[in-house]
């Protein structure tokens, strides 16, 4: 096992147990000792940035409390585009670009994690969304054609992978010339504690995964991006909101969510 696979297996089972409703935690805010429930995810999300609009339009159980913000904000979705969600989790992002591409376009969701993928499709199938799909794979080995889409996203995702330039490379092949990437996750603007760093639970919640600021920016380039900017910055939020667990506080100092643009030549 490399450590690539050690990491994948701990997130894979860690996000199964969450899909399943039998292990508590939040994702990116997993030191919320319970917070899955009900109107609390609701808040959390309107804090990272989604409207309440959009959250009345999710099927139940979409919204569970995974985001660190919301890459549609900025994601400027025209109808009738392909939409790739890297990460898909139980659907949120993925039924919202669905409303925005309209019924002429189409939103392909994608995650590694069997339990995930079945609360989506069943997610899709209770709202009848027959422009949204969800796939069973890897953001680093991406199952869709060579340009096939014309957007994107992730939110909070790309942290939980251990080669975070394979996955942006997978974006770059994946979009047509002119498409954009747009995504939402953590990055540091100071070193975090090697405790933290070794951290399983820091670790599936997008906290110890997270890669230097300016290291993230690169990788995105050096997959073959052009005009990369972060278009939107805030602090990770207050600790306490989150349960106040020890690492939460040390992350709170040292992540900010970060919203990232870019274009394929």
């Amino acid at each position: 096992m490399t450590k690539t696979d050690d990491i994948r297996g701990v997130v894979r089972e860690k996000y199964g147990a969450i899909a399943q409703g039998t292990q508590a935690g939040c994702g990116c805010d997993s030191g919320a000792g319970g917070c899955c429930g009900g109107s609390v995810v609701d808040q959390v999300a309107e804090y990272i940035g989604y409207t309440p609009e959009q959250l009345a339009a999710l099927p139940e159980g979409a919204n569970l409390g995974l985001g660190c913000g919301n890459p549609l904000a900025h994601a400027a979705i025209r109808p009738g585009e392909v939409v790739l969600d890297l990460g898909s989790g139980a659907g949120m992002d993925a039924f919202l670009a669905g409303r925005e591409v309209g019924p002429t376009g189409r939103v392909i969701g994608v995650d590694m994690t069997p339990e995930m993928l079945e609360k989506a499709r069943a997610n899709a199938a209770t709202v009848g969304a027959a422009n949204v799909e969800f796939r069973l794979g890897e953001i680093e080995h991406l199952p869709v054609a060579d340009a096939s889409v014309d957007l994107v996203i992730s939110n909070c995702v790309v942290n939980l992978s251990a080669d975070k330039d394979q996955v942006f490379r997978e974006a770059f092949r994946a979009l047509r010339p002119g498409g954009r990437l747009m995504v939402s996750d953590l990055v540091l603007v100071r070193p975090l504690s090697e405790e933290v760093r070794r951290s399983v639970e820091a670790y599936v919640g997008c906290v110890a995964g997270a890669a230097q600021k300016e290291d993230y920016l690169r990788a995105i380039r050096d997959a073959g991006f052009r005009d990369v900017e972060v278009v939107e910055e805030r602090s990770y939020g207050d600790a306490d909101l989150f349960g106040g667990a020890e690492w939460m506080r040390e992350a709170a100092r040292a992540v900010v969510s970060a919203k990232v643009r870019a274009v394929k030549p």
